[in-house]
């Protein structure tokens, strides 16, 4: 039996009900892979003006690690939420230990390579994960009544502002 948000209830056991329909994290990833790709430009001027070209890579590859992190984050969660509430548990607690293990491999698989700063890299990957979510943040809805993205508050999302709105 499904309710109104899209839940499909298990009435014998809470922890087997499953999400259905429209991935509310899948459309607040989208919004921040987008917001990640307007700020691309800028950041690797940053990375090239204070470490030169090594620096303009390390600051590309860094918030490509970081848009493909936050991208398989949202593609887990809403691939366990449609089995079962305890596979969401489970694929969020494991999901986050599996993206750290694959950002530290990619980090330590490119150290020594001769277009890579450390330091710029670190930064990078610090700034962007937390920056981008702080940023996100403003346009993420508080309502059950709009999950994920606030009404008209997506990048290049006019088309949900006017229907409300009317």
């Amino acid at each position: 039996m499904s309710n109104t948000f899209g839940v499909d209830v298990n009435e014998a056991n809470p922890l087997l009900s499953r999400f259905e329909g429209e991935s509310p994290v899948m459309q607040v990833v989208l919004d921040i892979m987008k917001r990640g790709v307007v700020i691309a430009p800028v950041g690797i001027l940053i990375g090239y003006l204070f470490a030169g070209s090594a620096g303009a890579w390390s600051v590309a590859f860094g918030l490509g690690m970081i848009l493909f992190n936050f991208f398989l984050s949202a593609w887990i969660i809403q691939v366990t939420a449609r089995i079962s509430f305890a596979a969401l548990a489970g694929g969020a607690m494991f999901g986050f230990l599996i993206r750290l293990g694959v950002i530290t491999t990619a980090v330590l698989l490119v150290r020594n390579a001769g277009w890579v700063d450390l330091v710029a890299l670190g930064v990078t990957i610090i700034i962007t994960h937390l920056g981008l979510l702080f940023w996100e943040l403003q346009y993420i809805s508080g309502s059950l009544a709009y999950p994920g993205l606030k009404p008209g508050a997506g990048l290049a999302d006019n088309s949900t502002k006017e229907s409300v709105s009317s």
